[in-house]
């Protein structure tokens, strides 16, 4: 699979901007893709402000997404603030190029920055198959809670997922916990994990230093990138997962749990 991560500077509370450089960058992208990453809120930065940004489903930021995917036949995802039936949701769409999507809500919300306090957390996660791959996508603080990324139902020894996805807005002075934990995440559930995350200074002055990662199945980084902005395109294996799988099969001594909300 063929995958390319954006890492911008996003613009505070700008839409407009945001979408129209993206949208740039993308289209600029030289060689087809599979699969295109964007960060958390890349509409707008991570803002508790909810009010000010917030869209219907089916409008503006939306229907972006599915021209997004379908003039470059790939999916597109990453998370935008939505507001539906009287809430407020940090959503991540998950749009496939014929207009089909799926959506997935935040579950663990940054209480540090009181996220809990004005967005609705979700309940479920989501995964796709896309192109023979078993895809997990989640939003930022949610690597930080291993129960909710593992790689299992709980119950059986299957595996869930082949490529876990973080979007995020995660700042500079957490950044060792990011690259720690993606690396953690990629070991302990046998899979690619790919955290995609922004650089630059926020509305409310914290710097982010982006660090989006390509991590393989045995914790080897195999992209990292800091401090500015860029486009990257990687190729991923099923074959060398299946095959570590196969030699390295520690999932079938994993605990057996179950998962209340």
């Amino acid at each position: 699979m063929r995958i390319t991560l954006l890492q911008p500077d996003l613009y505070w509370h700008d839409p407009v901007a945001n979408r129209a450089t993206l949208e740039e960058r993308i289209f600029n992208v030289a060689q087809s893709t599979d699969l295109i990453i964007l960060p958390e809120m890349f509409t707008t930065g991570f803002t508790m402000d909810a009010r000010a940004v917030a869209e219907p489903m089916n409008l503006t930021t939306f229907r972006w997404l599915k021209q997004m995917a379908a003039q470059t036949s790939a999916v597109v995802t990453g998370s935008y603030v939505v507001q539906e039936g009287g809430h407020y949701y940090n959503r991540l769409i998950w749009m496939q190029p014929d207009g089909q999507f799926d959506t997935y809500d935040k579950r663990h919300l940054f209480r540090m920055a009181g996220e809990d306090g004005i967005y609705t957390a979700g309940s479920d996660r989501l995964i796709k198959e896309w192109k023979g791959w078993r895809i997990c996508p989640l939003i930022c603080y949610d690597l930080r809670f291993p129960v909710w990324s593992r790689n299992t139902d709980g119950q059986s020894h299957e595996f869930a997922y082949d490529l876990l996805l973080y979007v995020a807005n995660w700042p500079a002075a957490r950044r060792t916990a990011w690259n720690t934990l993606l690396q953690a995440r990629a070991i302990e559930n046998l899979s690619y994990v790919v955290g995609v995350n922004r650089v630059g200074t926020d509305g409310n002055g914290h710097p982010y230093t982006g660090d989006s990662s390509i991590i393989d199945f045995k914790g080897d980084i195999l992209f990292r990138h800091a401090d500015s902005e860029i486009v990257h395109q990687h190729t991923l294996s099923l074959d060398e997962l299946s095959a570590f799988r196969e030699k390295f099969p520690a999932n079938l001594d994993a605990d057996s749990f179950n998962l209340s909300l």
